[in-house]
């Protein structure tokens, strides 16, 4: 199967200069259009399609993003694996700003956006056990090597509602007793929705900050952060960059490709048959 590298772009990623034949093309979808047009190009022979997750200019708060249209849209465009690229701060010393964590396991504290592709006349429960692809994972390690990027091999991410930032005590009891190591606004239930999709996925979280439990830095400074991202964002250029020419020996042993293969549990007499045609491009393998 010919794979086709999809990246999701946070807060300083809004384009991918260097993409050969690029070209950015609307998609629509069943869920209300995508946060942008998608760019459409080539790195080393392989089809990249991008999609800035905020939209060009920053238009969509992290509440805002339309999650189903943009893994929808990237679907229908024929994305096999999606590297999902954001801002963070983190938790831990070790973990400064300027770093990137490659992200395995997910905290979600996300209350007001939805949440799955299925819902009443079509129900479907997907693993979450293990939310990213660990061969794609470890492709995107080998970039960062490849691109000289700093990258923390694992990490816990919580997932908050935003688009406010945490108190100091908040910020503690997350570090402290809920035992995350970076706090985001963005990769719920990007990640659920991608795994719903059957894309390989994986969660690459670029540090800003200390968030506000560092007794240096209890206080996020604006002006620093927006320094951070100018860096972040062109470290985060350079890993795209390398990922084509990383991906070539990774297997999926998650099984990404088949999340769906025992997930609906939906009669076929009993399903509603708008919703399934609103679901052509996720499940269309399995409805």
């Amino acid at each position: 199967m010919t794979r086709t590298l999809g990246i999701v772009g946070g807060s300083g990623l809004y384009d991918i200069p260097g993409l050969r034949d690029a070209e950015w093309r609307e998609v629509p979808t069943p869920w209300g259009p995508a946060s942008d047009a998608l760019l459409h190009g080539r790195i080393d022979g392989m089809r990249i399609v991008f999609l800035p997750r905020h939209g060009r200019g920053h238009v969509h708060s992290p509440t805002t993003v339309p999650y189903r249209a943009n893994i929808d849209a990237l679907k229908r465009a024929g994305v096999t694996d999606l590297v999902s690229i954001s801002a963070c701060g983190s938790f831990r010393q070790e973990m400064a700003p300027g770093d990137f964590v490659l992200v395995d396991q997910f905290v979600d504290r996300t209350r007001d956006r939805p949440a799955s592709f299925f819902g009443t006349g079509c129900v479907a429960h997907v693993s979450l056990a293990h939310p990213v692809c660990d061969g794609l994972s470890a492709s995107v390690a080998r970039a960062a090597e490849v691109a000289g990027v700093t990258m923390h091999r694992r990490g816990t991410y919580l997932a908050m509602e935003g688009p406010q930032f945490s108190g100091v005590a908040e910020s503690r009891l997350w570090r402290e007793v809920y035992g995350c190591d970076v706090i985001g606004m963005t990769n719920m239930p990007e990640a659920r929705l991608a795994r719903e999709a059957e894309l390989h996925y994986a969660s690459v979280a670029m540090i800003t900050d200390y968030d506000s439990w560092h007794p240096d830095h209890e206080t996020v400074d604006i002006e620093a952060i927006l320094a951070t991202l100018a860096a972040n964002g062109d470290a985060a250029r350079a890993l795209v960059a390398a990922l084509p020419g990383a991906m070539a020996r990774d297997v999926c042993e998650v099984g990404c490709d088949r999340a769906l293969d025992h997930a609906v549990m939906t009669a076929p007499d009993a399903r509603d048959p708008d919703l399934v045609a609103r679901l052509d491009a996720v499940a269309g393998r399995v409805l």
